[in-house]
């Protein structure tokens, strides 16, 4: 039977990328208010302390990529990370966000943890050089447009930069036209290239800019997509999650409920479990 290659642990703060458990990354799409920031990682704290699961939390600052220009996008990236910081440090998890410009990654790594590039950015260089030469975990999203092997070119960048501390998160490739599908194959050969991989459920089920000026979605199909990547030996899911996604200011209709959340959790772990 073929199996999934082994990699070495990555440590990020009290988590762990790999290794016998998997990682989860959780949280809200972006950052609605502070209070609904404290509000969500407190009740994610809560979940996971009695799951004993490794997690980040992980929250956007900026929307910087809305399909309108008229849509919500959050804040500054000064207030934003401290934020996050602050909340890692009450809560005791490390913490993640999205960067757009390369300036942003000094002023980031002051707080968050784990850097991620947006997938629409994947290649470019300035920005992946200055977050890995931060020192940060950096966790790159793979391009809708980009096959499993064009990750080695950016991994490249970033062990140039010199750093060894990164993964990648794949989150689908479209298909035709407002449509993404998920090939769990690309998990398996990203691995194989040596590469940690994380799985993104909630945006591979996205409709880029399916509901006209905002993105659609299939937030009912994030638990089936996250159960068969979990399978397929991914060593992470990252997955947005919110109160009431039908309220929500950004990706609504991929988001997984709150409520929901706990169970989609036991599932993939004992899964993975299984797997492993």
């Amino acid at each position: 039977m073929s199996r999934v290659p082994e990699l070495p642990p990555l440590e990020i703060g009290s988590a762990v990328l790999g290794g016998g458990k998997p990682l989860f990354i959780l949280g809200p799409c972006v950052m609605e208010s502070d209070a609904f920031v404290w509000r969500m990682a407190e009740q994610l704290a809560g979940i996971c302390r009695e799951l004993r699961v490794h997690w980040v939390f992980k929250a956007s600052f900026d929307k910087a990529n809305r399909t309108s220009g008229k849509s919500f996008r959050g804040r500054d990236a000064e207030s934003g990370c401290k934020l996050l910081g602050e909340v890692g440090k009450a809560f005791g998890v490390p913490v993640t966000t999205d960067i757009h410009l390369p300036e942003q990654a000094s002023i980031a790594a002051q707080w968050v943890d784990v850097l991620q590039i947006p997938a629409f950015l994947c290649r470019q260089t300035d920005l992946i050089e200055a977050a890995a030469k931060t020192g940060r975990v950096v966790n790159v999203k793979k391009g809708q447009f980009l096959s499993p092997w064009d990750v080695g070119n950016i991994a490249a960048k970033i062990r140039a930069a010199g750093n060894e501390r990164y993964f990648f998160t794949e989150r689908g490739v479209s298909f035709g036209y407002q449509n993404l599908v998920a090939d769990m194959r690309s998990l398996y050969w990203i691995r194989e290239a040596g590469h940690r991989v994380v799985f993104d459920a909630t945006h591979s089920v996205q409709r880029p800019g399916g509901a006209g000026d905002r993105t659609g979605g299939d937030g009912v199909l994030a638990p089936v997509l996250a159960r068969a990547a979990v399978a397929a030996g991914c060593d992470g899911v990252f997955i947005e999650t919110h109160e009431n996604p039908s309220e929500a200011l950004s990706d609504g209709p991929n988001q997984i409920a709150l409520s929901e959340l706990k169970d989609v959790l036991e599932q993939l772990s004992a899964i993975h479990e299984l797997v492993r």
